[in-house]
C-alpha cells in the first residue's frame, strides 16, 4: 500500500535537517554516559537475584488482565502500600509507565472549567495529558515563578500547577519550596513529577518533595521506576481520595493490562534496596560536583547560577544537529556512549548532547570524557544559559 505523501515528506524533512531518529544498539563495552540507570541497579546482579527469589513461590509470572477486572492481586495492593508509605503519602497507585501515569492524570483529574499552568520545559508525557484534558492550560517560563503569577490571572476553577523535581534535559531543579508556599496561599493544587529524582534525594532516596518536607503541601505526586530503581512502571503518590478517583476516571489505568508479577517483584526489591545504597547516590552527587568544577576552571568556566551542583544531568550544547550526530559518533568511537538530543524533546536552537553521570562512572572517565568534549567541540557551550546568549 502506499505511503502517504505528507507523512513521507515529514520524514524527508527530517533527514534533511539531521534530525531523524532510528533504533541503534551501542557495544555494550562503552562507557554508560546516556542511561537513566543512575545508582546501578539496573545492571545490578543483586536486585535480579532478589526479583527471581521473589517470585520463585509463585505458580504464575503472567498478566490476565486490566487490574479492576482480572488482573489485581493482594500483592500489587501491598506495593502500592508500601510504595506509600516510603514517600510518606497516605496512598499510591501503580501506573505501567510514568508515560501513562502523567496522561492518566492530567487527562482525568483537572475538569471542564479548570485550569491547568505547566513548566515549559516539562515531560512530553505532562503535556501530552494536558492535550487530552477538557480544562483550559498554559505554560509558564521554565522556572520562572514570576510568570506564572502574572499568569494566574487567566485561571477559572480548580487550578493546577505541573512541574518537574529535576528537569530531565537541562538537569536543573524546580523552586519546590517556592512553589508550595505560592500554591498554599492562593489555594493551587501543586503536581510534582519525581521521575528523576525518585531514588536519588531524600530520605534513603525518596526524593526531592521529601528531602524538603514538603509532602503534605503537594496533591500529586509522578514516582517513576524506570530511572534509578532500574526497572518498570509509575506510581501516582497522594492522598486516598485521589487513588480512589484515578481508579475510577483515569482511562491509561483503566484500561491498561496489570504489569505482571514479575514487574512488581522488581519495583519491591527495587525499593527495598534503595536504603542499602546511600553510597551510591553520594558517589553520583560527587561525579556531578567534579564535573561542575571542570566546567568552573575551564575556558568553558561560565555557569548559570541555576545549574546545580549536584544533579547527574549535564547539557553539552552544540545547536548543530550533523555536528552533534558527528561529535556523538566520535565520543562513541572513543568508548563512550554519549547521545545527542534534538528538537522536538528539546527546543529547536537548543539541541545539545545530554549527558549522565552514574555511580558506576569515574573521574579519570569524566575527565576523559571532558578532554574530548572540549577538544572535538571548541565551539559548543555548556550551559543553557551560554546556549541563549
Amino acid at each position: 500500500m502506499k505511503f502517504p505523501h505528507r507523512l513521507q515528506r515529514q520524514l524527508e524533512a527530517r533527514a534533511q535537517n539531521g534530525t531523524q531518529r532510528s533504533l541503534k544498539t551501542v557495544a555494550p563495552d562503552l562507557v554508560d554516559f546516556s542511561s537513566n540507570d543512575y545508582l546501578g541497579l539496573a545492571r545490578s546482579e543483586k536486585l535480579a537475584n532478589l526479583v527471581l527469589e521473589e517470585v520463585a513461590g509463585f505458580p504464575a509470572h503472567g498478566a490476565t488482565g486490566s487490574r479492576l477486572l482480572s488482573g489485581n492481586s493482594q500483592y500489587a495492593q501491598e506495593l502500592e502500600g508500601s510504595i506509600a508509605a516510603f514517600h510518606h503519602a497516605e496512598a499510591a497507585l501503580l501506573f505501567n509507565s510514568g508515560y501513562a501515569a502523567n496522561t492518566g492524570f492530567f487527562s482525568s483529574v483537572p475538569q471542564r472549567g479548570d485550569t491547568i499552568f505547566y513548566d515549559e520545559a516539562s515531560h512530553a508525557s505532562i503535556k501530552d495529558g494536558i492535550r487530552l484534558s477538557f480544562a483550559q492550560s498554559f505554560a509558564f517560563r521554565h522556572n520562572d515563578l514570576e510568570d506564572l503569577k502574572a499568569k494566574l490571572t487567566r485561571a477559572q476553577g480548580d487550578v493546577y500547577v505541573a512541574v518537574e523535581s529535576l528537569y530531565s534535559m537541562d538537569g536543573d531543579f524546580a523552586p519546590l519550596q517556592e512553589l508550595a508556599v505560592f500554591c498554599q496561599e492562593k489555594g493551587l493544587y501543586l503536581v510534582v513529577d519525581e521521575a528523576h529524582s525518585n531514588g536519588l534525594y531524600g530520605p534513603h532516596g525518596a526524593g526531592l518533595v521529601s528531602s524538603l518536607g514538603l509532602e503534605d503541601q503537594v496533591f500529586a505526586r509522578i514516582m517513576t521506576f524506570g530511572k534509578a530503581l532500574g526497572c518498570h512502571g509509575a506510581a501516582m503518590v497522594g492522598s486516598k481520595q485521589l487513588q480512589q478517583f484515578l481508579l475510577n476516571f483515569s482511562r491509561p489505568f483503566i484500561y491498561t493490562t496489570a504489569l505482571p508479577l514479575t514487574s512488581l517483584a522488581a519495583i519491591k526489591m527495587a525499593y527495598a534496596l534503595l536504603p542499602t545504597v546511600e553510597k551510591e547516590r553520594k558517589k553520583v552527587h560527587a561525579l556531578a560536583g567534579f564535573y561542575q568544577r571542570l566546567k568552573m576552571t575551564s575556558v568553558f568556566g561560565l555557569i548559570s547560577e541555576n545549574e546545580p551542583e549536584n544533579s547527574p544531568i549535564q547539557a553539552w550544547h552544540l545547536p548543530d544537529p550533523v555536528a552533534l550526530k558527528d561529535v556523538s559518533s566520535q565520543l562513541q568511537h572513543a568508548g563512550f556512549d554519549v547521545r545527542p538530543v534534538f528538537s522536538p524533546a528539546v527546543p529547536a536552537g537548543k539541541e545539545r548532547l545530554r549527558l549522565v553521570l552514574h555511580a558506576y562512572n569515574t573521574t579519570e572517565q569524566v575527565q576523559e570524557l571532558w578532554n574530548l568534549l572540549t577538544l572535538r567541540t571548541p565551539n559548543a557551550t555548556s550551559s543553557p544559559a551560554l546556549a541563549q546568549t
